[in-house]
């Protein structure tokens, strides 16, 4: 999870985390480049009274600041477009997990069990035991398999939501009459926090997202208790 003045994104915990963060790099090195070259161009324009004749009017250069853009763009948007079809495809997934977005809590429903549906509302600050996060945690979390394929079918009973959890590069609306479809990965392990990511109402900064990602057979020891 995000620690204090983080600047950067949270450890991947899923193979198209990975891929967004190594997307994210390879825009930004590129980023970093432009600018460098357009402040270099800048500062010798400003420190200096030369002018070179022959660049002042020549076609090849012109060709070169055209053409360059160009390449530049299909750089960024080939890998982009390669995410962004790996984030729809979902190949035979392992178990469907249906979330319902409500005013202000989240509902689940297994729906490869016969009845394993809750709520998962926020825990009040003065319910928390010693080292639970303020405004994260919930009374029941949604615990998964690791290393398996899972189907997240996404709606909302009321308002717009947005189901998202940084570390697995999940980002989902939530929306009224519609059903959305996310799939989730993760390669380890562990907790992992999100939030509703769109604005639903006063009480939107209190519907907190908790996944506790298990090894299988700690998985069917959980739902065989239920």
């Amino acid at each position: 999870m995000a620690y204090p003045f983080q600047l950067g994104f949270q450890d991947a915990s899923s193979p198209i985390m990975e891929e967004l963060v190594h997307f994210h790099d390879h825009t930004l090195m590129i980023v970093f480049l432009i600018s460098s070259l357009v402040l270099y161009v800048i500062s010798a324009m400003l420190t200096t009274k030369l002018t070179h004749t022959s660049t002042m009017d020549a076609q090849e250069v012109e060709t070169i600041w055209t053409i360059l853009p160009a390449i530049i763009l299909i750089m960024i948007a080939l890998p982009s477009l390669r995410i962004l079809y790996m984030m729809d495809e979902i190949n035979n997934p392992a178990m469907t997990v249906k979330t319902m977005g409500h005013q202000w809590y989240w509902s689940y429903e297994y729906t490869d069990f016969s009845d394993l549906t809750f709520d998962s509302y926020m825990i009040p600050s003065n319910d928390l035991a010693p080292g639970q996060l303020r405004l994260l945690e919930v009374d029941n979390r949604v615990v998964l398999p690791m290393e398996l394929p899972i189907r997240m079918l996404i709606s909302s009973e009321d308002v717009l939501h947005s189901w998202a959890v940084p570390a697995l590069g999940l980002k989902t609306d939530a929306i009224p009459g519609r059903l959305n479809q996310a799939t989730l990965t993760s390669t380890r392990p562990g907790l992992f926090y999100g939030q509703c990511s769109e604005i639903c109402g006063s009480n939107h900064s209190f519907m907190p997202i908790v996944l506790e990602i298990v090894p299988m057979q700690y998985f069917n020891n959980w739902s065989a208790t239920l």
